[in-house]
């Protein structure tokens, strides 16, 4: 699941009652209705049950899960749409920081992806009209903060850029919210959650353009740590070691927890002002990411006292 999936999760508000399981397993592990075949070797009896158990089990966790599917599948659709409407004019770029990307790599032309892009934003917005009004609100911001990213410039633009990311970020957190909460409208809880991590995205994303300093230099594009090299990893030490601490004592969360939490947060600044390379820097924001995972966890306190420890 990804980051703000798990962000709709610790937001929204008493699940649902699951749903029966809508594919129910039909096998039974004990059954001894069915007898093996007298030739079949002990081998193939011992594979054949390991992968029942396998599938036994898969399907346990997926049923775990099973009332989120509809949040996982509203997420991932406009993950997509801000992923194509990102790539479809970034081919240059994409062929020096990811060649894998389709448009760089040649599955689809650049004007193919444009298509695309348009395609996937009309998507969007009925499948957030079948949810309510405020969905399709909240997916007509998203795709507006997509138009002002990639149409508009704001991508290179060294405060436009992290405005735009409030919104990337905040729209996904409160569509999924609503989505997978028993209520529409957020609570308390919710609403203070997404307004931190709009903040805190606004103070600490400039850790995903150290790596691709090189690509954004090529495009012409002036990012934080292209317009202020060394203040940008002070300020990004000083945003770590801050939000850590606020965070801890703003959810109130229990001593170990605390500990690790600004730990890792002062890892991960540190690492960003003495590790420099572009390979140190892909590191780096690879760590940053698990420790913004648990920044958006921390809520999760506030209704199940979880983290007291």
């Amino acid at each position: 699941m990804s980051m703000t999936a798990a962000n709709a999760i610790v937001f929204g508000y008493n699940r649902p009652t699951p749903t029966p399981n809508p594919f129910r397993c039909t096998m039974n592990m004990q059954s001894n209705s069915a007898k093996a075949p007298l030739n079949e070797t002990p081998r193939a009896i011992f594979s054949s049950t390991i992968l029942h158990t396998i599938a036994y089990h898969l399907e346990t966790l997926l049923l775990f899960t099973w009332t989120d599917y509809k949040a996982c599948l509203w997420i991932w659709l406009h993950l997509l749409l801000c992923n194509v409407s990102n790539q479809c004019r970034s081919k240059e770029e994409d062929k020096m920081n990811r060649p894998w990307r389709p448009v760089p790599a040649g599955r689809l032309t650049e004007a193919q992806a444009v298509q695309l892009r348009w395609a996937t934003a009309g998507i969007c917005v009925a499948w957030s009209a079948t949810y309510g009004f405020d969905l399709v609100l909240t997916t007509l911001g998203l795709i507006f903060t997509t138009f002002m990213y990639d149409e508009m410039g704001l991508a290179g633009h060294v405060i436009g850029k992290n405005f735009c990311n409030i919104g990337g970020y905040t729209t996904f957190e409160i569509g999924a919210t609503k989505i997978i909460g028993s209520y529409r409208d957020l609570d308390l809880v919710a609403s203070l959650a997404v307004t931190i991590s709009g903040i805190l995205i606004f103070t600490t994303i400039q850790a995903q353009d150290f790596p691709d300093v090189k690509g954004d230099t090529a495009l012409g594009r002036i990012t934080f740590p292209i317009y202020a090299p060394e203040f940008s990893r002070q300020f990004t030490v000083l945003c770590m070691i801050a939000w850590s601490v606020f965070l801890s004592w703003f959810w109130d969360i229990g001593n170990g927890t605390n500990f690790v939490f600004v730990l890792m947060g002062t890892y991960v600044g540190m690492r960003y002002y003495e590790w420099r390379t572009e390979m140190d820097d892909k590191k780096s924001y690879l760590i940053f990411n698990m420790w913004l995972m648990l920044a958006h966890c921390l809520p999760l306190h506030a209704r199940t006292n979880l983290l007291a420890f």
